[in-house]
């Protein structure tokens, strides 16, 4: 079974693996971590306000939020929630912020201008860039950037710094412990984790077991995907598998020890299963994945036990602008009219 391409694992470059030798062992700060928050995207046309959308959060006693832009309404009606945020930065504005000033002028105006009143918790500077897009080259100097802009006003520490990648940047995945960066991907990657490591940030990751399921529907099993396997399905040495999110996060795991960044930490950045558009996208299957998501991510993987997952779910609406695939337009919990497809509890 290969639940992400494969390839042959080679002999990393002898610079490459100096370059890394050192130390990047620096843990990142959990405390107050919240389990389970919830992606807000707002590509649609027909979704509550801002203001109403932060109130929606707050009843349904959701403690942590991503958006994907700085949006100033919503900035605003965050202030005083308490709502813990990954703001992102769309890939977009990349190659203006490595200008410093620019990404100092970004930090006032979007960060500075809304501290402590909104808890920021990571700026995700960039989302899903691959080592082949036009912004790669951005990425890590713009990390870099937003960085020293927040230790110019005081807040090093306290907001941590990343990009949101995907599992599609492993050569190999299976089984888990073989899981490896591919080559095309370790030039753009490694300088990232070496950052991420010294600065003590997680990577975030966008985690489906969705689109990997619909991608090799013949070689896995749709309870792997869903969490419904009653049994181990992949036995890797000590180790056994009941679900493909387990696998595919201990195979990120793996591709970072593999890098000499066995302790930088993960968050699952997104996660998620659409009600309706494509193969086994239904309303069950979609209730099937986040409830056992969100009960599963408070116990750890088998490569790290017991240590809960922070995880975003993908997403609080649908949104009837996003495409291609018609699945895109489906992730949300809810309804823009704020009803639920299936009961669901965030804690």
């Amino acid at each position: 079974m290969g639940f992400l391409p494969a390839t042959s694992n080679k002999t990393f470059m002898v610079a490459i693996f100096l370059l890394l030798a050192i130390s990047m062992s620096n843990g990142q700060n959990t405390a107050g971590a919240p389990s389970i928050g919830v992606c807000n995207g707002r590509i649609a046309d027909d979704l509550p306000s801002e203001q109403d959308v932060v109130n929606f959060y707050k009843i349904n006693g959701i403690g942590a939020m991503r958006i994907y832009d700085p949006n100033q309404f919503t900035l605003q009606a965050l202030k005083g929630t308490n709502i813990q945020l990954i703001l992102g930065i769309p890939n977009a504005a990349l190659q203006s912020l490595t200008d410093p000033s620019a990404a100092s002028d970004f930090v006032k105006r979007n960060i500075v201008s809304f501290s402590p009143a909104v808890k920021f918790r990571y700026i995700s500077v960039g989302n899903e860039v691959k080592p082949t897009d036009p912004e790669a080259q951005f990425v890590l100097p713009a990390m870099r950037n937003i960085y020293n802009a927040l230790v110019s006003a005081n807040l090093k520490g306290q907001i941590k710094v990343s990009t949101s990648v995907e599992p599609t940047l492993l050569g190999n995945s299976y089984p888990p412990s073989a899981g490896l960066f591919s080559e095309a991907a370790r030039p753009y990657i490694i300088p990232i984790i070496k950052f991420l490591a010294s600065n003590g940030s997680p990577l975030l990751a966008n985690i489906y077991t969705y689109f990997s399921y619909i991608g090799d529907t013949k070689n896995i099993d749709l309870g792997f995907a869903l969490f419904t396997s009653p049994g181990v399905v992949v036995q890797d040495g000590p180790s056994g598998y009941q679900n493909l999110f387990d696998a595919t996060l201990d195979s990120l795991y793996s591709a970072l020890e593999k890098i000499g960044a066995a302790n930088l930490e993960i968050v699952v950045s997104e996660s998620g299963w659409p009600s309706a558009g494509g193969t086994a996208a239904t309303v069950e299957n979609a209730s099937t994945y986040y409830k056992n998501l969100i009960k599963h991510v408070k116990n750890g993987t088998p490569k790290r036990p017991g240590k809960p997952i922070e995880t975003y779910l993908f997403a609080m609406f649908d949104e009837n602008q996003k495409g291609p695939a018609e699945t895109e337009r489906h992730f949300g919990l809810f309804s823009p009219n704020k009803q639920p497809k299936y009961p669901i509890k965030f804690v």
